[in-house]
């Protein structure tokens, strides 16, 4: 992968580490949780071939310090409209994977003059599109649990603190008990056209996805009624661990659906 421009942008009195790929139209990348801009490393050279990728570490997570504030997936995602702002773009494509996409959909809802495109990979709106049961033993969680897994060697490795680590793990459990569902008509408002992809053994379950995709517009007979702007994809052979590597399926699409005409 060839160098990147880095740099921190300054937002909402958070220094949001980000960096640049490539050129052309402006595609922001968001991390999922307890991730950094490189979990995107696998997918980055093929997408940045033919635009501007810039992926960002989020509040806390990465090269990003934390503030003094609570995490939400609301807050970040105004960090993310700031962000586009800051970098002088008047509007970019918006890619999100897990948390990253939670915060893609509501920089979708809350910004809508910032998206151009939205692209939303392992997300759902309600955790009733979660698996059964997934989530309840997430509140019995400890930070130690996470010790020697990819995820905690690499923040050791850049955070400039690292021995906030338990402080992000403490900050990030306090926001998943604290995120609700998102109302149908609030999702439904979303005016940009929208990827919704998951994997088929995901953390979202494939029916979720498709009752995405239908409050998107899709889910229609395209030969009478024309195509729909959004678009779905169900990764086969895929689960939520490794959907944001899958560069084989996810750069072909992705890269289609960006570059066709805002309808």
């Amino acid at each position: 992968m060839s160098t990147a421009q880095t740099g921190y942008a300054p937002v909402n009195g958070l220094q949001m580490y980000y960096e640049i790929h490539g050129e052309g139209e402006p595609l922001i990348l968001l991390h999922g949780g307890f991730g950094l801009a490189a979990m995107f490393e696998p997918i980055m050279p093929q997408l940045s071939a033919h635009r501007q990728v810039i992926a960002v570490d989020l509040q806390a997570n990465g090269h990003t310090a934390d503030i003094d504030r609570p995490m939400s997936m609301e807050a970040m995602a105004d960090d993310v409209a700031a962000a586009i702002t800051q970098l002088g773009f008047g509007q970019a494509d918006v890619f999100g994977y897990s948390m990253g996409a939670g915060v893609a959909l509501r920089v979708a809802m809350r910004h809508p003059e910032a998206v151009r495109k939205l692209v939303l990979l392992s997300v759902g709106y309600t955790f009733a599109g979660i698996h059964p049961g997934i989530m309840d033993g997430l509140g019995e969680m400890k930070p130690e649990m996470m010790h020697g897994s990819p995820w905690h060697d690499e923040y050791m490795r850049i955070a400039p603190r690292p021995e906030d680590f338990n402080r992000l793990f403490a900050k990030k459990g306090e926001m998943d008990k604290a995120t609700t569902d998102l109302p149908a008509e609030d999702v439904r408002a979303i005016q940009a056209p929208v990827l919704v992809i998951a994997g088929d053994s995901d953390l979202v379950t494939p029916e979720h996805a498709v009752e995405m995709f239908r409050l998107f517009g899709g889910g229609v007979f395209g030969d009478m009624m024309g195509m729909p702007r959004s678009q779905l994809a169900i990764l086969p052979g895929t689960m939520h661990s490794n959907a944001s590597a899958r560069a084989d399926l996810l750069v072909p699409m992705v890269s289609a659906f960006l570059d066709a005409p805002v309808a």
